[in-house]
């Protein structure tokens, strides 16, 4: 019998076919029987249960099911990292802008994002400052990304995580002044 290394003393089991039917309690002895006209393995389901539950499958073929969803499960939960950006309380508009927008490639690539605000001497006097720049980056990413709490004070530094939204607009293929230049060629077309 496979599944569990321990030798334990069986009398009577809960079979359970190749199918999933049950076959009722019979003898240990029967249930190798079947198992081995069938072809396939003995395999442990249940030990603590009265009587123990038995199952007639191909064992090889489920440590190999087993290993592959563990498999798929480290590849799901790898796949969620998180990204930090740093933000300084004099950071010019374009500045801004870039930051914002690499912060929005994150979210698209599926990552969770930190967004640090790094205090650097005597910017500590102007913290209003800062938790102000920082509720502008939450407001800007309010539609697309969810904040994992309120901006935290941590030393010299102010940060707060985001997570992208579930079904968050997906960034389009054209930039919008693109798409604006394209309805001005079509009104003047149609206009001659």
């Amino acid at each position: 019998m496979k599944g569990n290394d321990r030798t334990v003393q069986l009398t009577n089991v809960l079979l359970i076919g190749v199918d999933g039917e049950q076959l009722g309690v019979v003898s240990y002895a029967k249930a190798k029987e079947l198992a081995a006209a069938a072809g396939q393995d003995l395999v442990m389901v249940a030990e603590r249960a009265t009587p123990p539950v038995v199952r007639i499958m191909n064992f090889g073929k489920l440590c190999y099911e087993q290993k592959k969803n563990q498999k798929a499960q480290r590849k799901v939960s790898a796949a969620q990292k998180v990204k930090e950006v740093k933000f300084h309380i004099n950071i010019d508009q374009h500045d801004y802008e870039t930051k914002i927008k690499h912060v929005v490639d994150f979210f698209e690539k599926g990552s969770r994002v930190k967004v640090t605000l790094a205090l650097r001497g005597r910017e500590m006097a102007h913290q209003d400052m800062a938790y102000e720049l920082m509720r502008r980056v939450t407001e800007d990413l309010l539609p697309i990304a969810e904040p994992d709490g309120k901006p935290k004070m941590m030393g010299r530094n102010i940060s707060v995580g985001f997570t992208p939204r579930t079904g968050a607009p997906k960034k389009s293929a054209a930039p919008a002044e693109t798409e604006e230049k394209a309805e001005e060629k079509a009104s003047e077309e149609a206009e001659k």
